[in-house]
């Protein structure tokens, strides 16, 4: 195929569909006066058990209540919004009311930990919270101080903020009722391209997470250029469930839809989330590795329980359906047999497969972590388009992306259009365009080490480039990316942990696993007096005791860090790792790889039959 003209073509696409746009009120603005009436939401009432829905129109009227309530709020242009509920309309028109005021969200994690988003709060200096129930703030006023500015609560869950004598605490409904008696205030300001647009926090090497500064351009830019590469249309339908806090999602599941005129469907739960894509049906999927993950170990498990003929034919589905990936992408002719054998195996094999996904998937995207060869794989052949793509936060986040019709799974793509890359000292990958950070919040020396004068951002992760194709190929800074997307600094939890005496040495784990997990040395003697007579790991009982305590002890250790960096798995032992084993430097700092490898069979253990 002609890559260069298909670009061109998908430029084009982008122009016309939206013009000027460069902020996202006005891209919001745009897209009620095209498609009022077209469906914008859809979200799963619980009390009638049905999916309810919301055009267009009936959005911005609803983005307009909470303008009014906020500019009640006396809230200066700039001043951070914390947005801490499910992925929701109450989440979007919060983030959409606050942009048009020329106020800057701040999203979080709705099930981080109180200590985390205690320091957010604080770190970010945000003036106003929305959050789901009285009694969540009042855990996350017990964990720790969240600076004097933090002058409202909005409380989602009706009735809980009646109980509380907090001043600061209002009830959502009466919050934006007292906005309806005063509709003629002025609920909106200009806001420019260079105004930011959110304070996305993010995982740091100083134990806490740092804020990257995002720009209306920045944003604006990166969604133009994922759409002109993966264009999307009114008629598409998109499952949101990655939280709102992660810019994959904020960028292209949130924003982009907007820009596409496509139908957001939150989910659920990630529980339901099989009957969600059952009943929703999306045709666009934007996810991370584990999702593809779970589903390829259902699919494998399923294989096992089946008979003789149907594992044949199985594994002649995947094996016919690698030659139809592979003749698609090159241009090649299909052999007699495999045009005349398809459609009996796609209808016994492939079409079961896309349908636990909903049956409708025109490409599937997976970002935030590399997935496996095998898994990737499996889906190609069985007709489900898995683009992997790269980015980062600091880059809004989308830097590259493969296409269904250009799809090297073993890459993340091309860079996307007006976003530039390079390979740096180390083999890092730099990348420079209008997607790149402002900076990060409130820590100017930060920004310097990984934001050049000149615009180039080194991504810490190292990289070659062949074909106009970008390839990971290892990191250069230390950080643990899992399978779920979520990146930790290790040594900032291993310094935490060993704050401990009972922990002689302590190393994190958990690359492109779906969790953390502990390899600990205990001190002896303090473990014996801590839990006496459990000190034989070989009793199965003994050792879930110690584990369980293990793992408080731990939890307890790292209660400052987002909730997704506490370590759920741990294995333990007495025997002290040394110099001379090769296990420590000669600064006693861990051998990563040489400890990793050393309990191979330990880690092994912690991750069997674990998938969440």
């Amino acid at each position: 195929m002609n890559f260069q003209s298909a670009a061109d073509a998908k430029q084009d696409y982008v122009s016309a569909k939206l013009g000027s746009v460069r902020t996202l009120p006005a891209l919001l603005e745009w897209r009620i006066r095209k498609t009022p009436s077209d469906p914008a939401y859809r979200c799963f009432d619980r009390g009638t058990g049905k999916w309810q829905n919301w055009n267009w129109q009936e959005f911005g009227l609803e983005v307009d209540r909470w303008c009014s309530a906020l500019s009640g709020e006396n809230l200066k242009r700039g001043d951070r919004v914390a947005i801490l509920v499910p992925n929701g309309l109450d989440h979007v028109a919060m983030d959409q009311a606050a942009l048009a005021r020329g106020l800057v969200p701040v999203p979080m994690h709705a099930l981080d930990n109180p200590e985390s988003i205690a320091y957010i709060l604080r770190d970010s200096g945000a003036s106003i919270l929305l959050t789901d129930s009285a009694e969540r703030l009042q855990a996350i006023l017990r964990s720790g101080d969240v600076g004097s500015q933090l002058r409202r609560v909005v409380c989602a869950q009706p009735g809980t903020a009646d109980s509380t004598t907090d001043s600061r605490l209002v009830a959502l409904e009466r919050w934006l009722g007292s906005a309806i008696r005063s509709p003629n205030r002025d609920s909106r300001v200009d806001v420019h391209p260079d105004d930011l647009a959110g304070i996305v926090y993010t995982s740091g090497t100083t134990g806490h997470p740092k804020g990257v500064m995002l720009s209306h351009e920045n944003i604006v830019s990166d969604l133009k250029a994922v759409l002109q590469r993966l264009p999307s249309a009114r008629g598409d339908v998109f499952l949101s469930f990655l939280p709102l806090s992660h810019t994959l999602e904020r960028t292209c599941g949130y924003y982009l839809p907007i820009a596409a005129g496509a139908c957001v469907a939150f989910a659920r739960s990630v529980k339901e989330l099989p009957q969600d894509l059952k009943q929703v049906r999306p045709t666009i999927l934007i996810s991370v590795p584990r999702i593809y993950e779970r589903a390829y170990a259902r699919i494998m498990e399923k294989r096992t329980t089946h008979g003789v003929v149907q594992r044949r034919l199985f594994d002649l589905a995947l094996a016919l359906g690698a030659r139809r990936f592979q003749a698609r992408q090159h241009g090649n002719r299909l052999l007699t047999f495999d045009r005349i054998a398809w459609p009996l195996l796609d209808r016994a094999v492939a079409a079961q497969v896309r349908a636990s996904f909903g049956g409708r998937i025109r490409f599937a995207v997976s970002g935030g972590a590399p997935i496996g060869e095998p898994v990737v794989r499996l889906f190609l052949s069985l007709g489900l388009d898995v683009l992997q793509g790269y980015g980062m936060t600091e880059s809004s986040p989308v830097v590259s992306v493969n296409t269904p019709e250009d799809n090297e799974y073993r890459s993340v793509g091309r860079a996307l259009e007006g976003v530039d890359v390079k390979i740096g000292q180390n083999g890092e990958l730099l990348v420079k365009g209008p997607n790149v950070m402002i900076g990060y919040w409130g820590r100017p020396g930060d920004t310097e080490r990984v934001k050049q004068a000149d615009g180039w951002l080194h991504t810490g992760d190292q990289a070659r480039i062949e074909n106009g194709r970008i390839f990971i190929t290892g990191r250069i800074k230390d950080i643990i990316v899992t399978s779920t997307g979520e990146k930790i600094a290790p040594n900032d939890l291993e310094n935490a942990i060993l704050s401990d005496p009972l922990f002689v040495n302590a190393m994190v784990i958990g690359e492109n696993r779906p969790y953390l997990a502990v390899l600990a040395v205990l001190d002896q003697k303090l473990l014996e007096q801590a839990k006496p007579g459990l000190i034989d790991q070989a009793d199965p009982a003994a050792n879930r005791v110690v584990v369980d305590f293990l793992l408080k002890r731990i939890a307890q250790a790292v209660k400052s860090f987002p909730a997704y960096a506490t370590p759920r798995a741990v294995w333990w032992s007495i025997e002290p790792w040394t110099i001379d084993a090769g296990l420590l430097t000669p600064t006693l700092k861990n051998k990563r790889a040489n400890i990793e490898a050393r309990f191979a069979p330990e880690i092994a253990k912690l991750y069997a039959g674990r998938t969440v």
